[in-house]
């Protein structure tokens, strides 16, 4: 199997791309700026899922697929450009229908929670930085003379997701405790909904202006 020495090297690269604000990064803060904290961690949850549903599309061969060739890139990139610019002008529209957060709220339904959940996996299935990282970098930590490469690359994959799930969560819970703090007023709390609603129809215009390393 994958030596440790090659195991902390792999966290080391994985660290140093997630801790750059991306796509998925993007995504939570603005989420959690609009909706508030449990709506930014079931994006998490999301995003975690559709992050791992990348490295096993890489580990049986259509992460490959999908770097080598420039038209599947694109399609890819785009359907992921085009939902978050949908969430975004959804999220803007519906801005007034915000309220100040309060604790004590009754919750919302639990097809809510799934739909977010949904809507993070979308989002970061079709990341593209990713995508070219897990088809780019993963393969490269395998032991090829080990064999059984796909259950090696879904194992090691596991690594970042792990340091996402960290670095995402401390992303979300930073910007729901900024979103609680501001929202004193509906006036003010409209406006954050209103500011993360333009921060994903940016978000999603950033993804498809972004083009492939070759």
């Amino acid at each position: 199997m994958v030596s440790m020495e090659k195991v902390l090297v792999f966290a080391a690269m994985s660290l140093l791309v997630i801790v750059i604000p991306g796509p998925s990064v993007l995504f939570v803060v603005g989420r959690a700026l609009a909706h508030g904290r449990r709506t930014a961690l079931a994006t998490v949850l999301g995003n975690l899922i559709g992050s791992y549903a990348l490295v096993c599309a890489v580990a049986w061969g259509l992460g490959a697929l999908v770097a080598r060739s420039a038209a599947v890139f694109t399609a890819v990139k785009l359907a992921g450009a085009a939902y978050l610019i949908y969430l975004g002008v959804h999220t803007f529209r519906h801005r007034g229908d915000l309220r100040a957060a309060n604790p004590g709220a009754p919750v919302g339904e639990r097809r809510g929670d799934l739909r977010t959940v949904l809507d993070g996996a979308l989002v970061g299935a079709t990341n593209p930085k990713g995508m070219v990282f897990f088809a780019a970098v993963l393969p490269q930590f395998v032991n090829h003379a080990a064999g059984h490469l796909p259950v090696q690359m879904m194992t090691l994959g596991l690594v970042p997701v792990v340091i996402g799930l960290i670095t995402d969560t401390l992303w979300g819970l930073g910007a729901s405790a900024a979103r609680s703090w501001l929202a004193r007023s509906e006036r003010r709390l409209s406006g954050i909904g209103g500011a993360g609603g333009l921060a994903l129809i940016g978000l999603g215009v950033t993804v498809a202006a972004t083009g492939r390393a070759d």
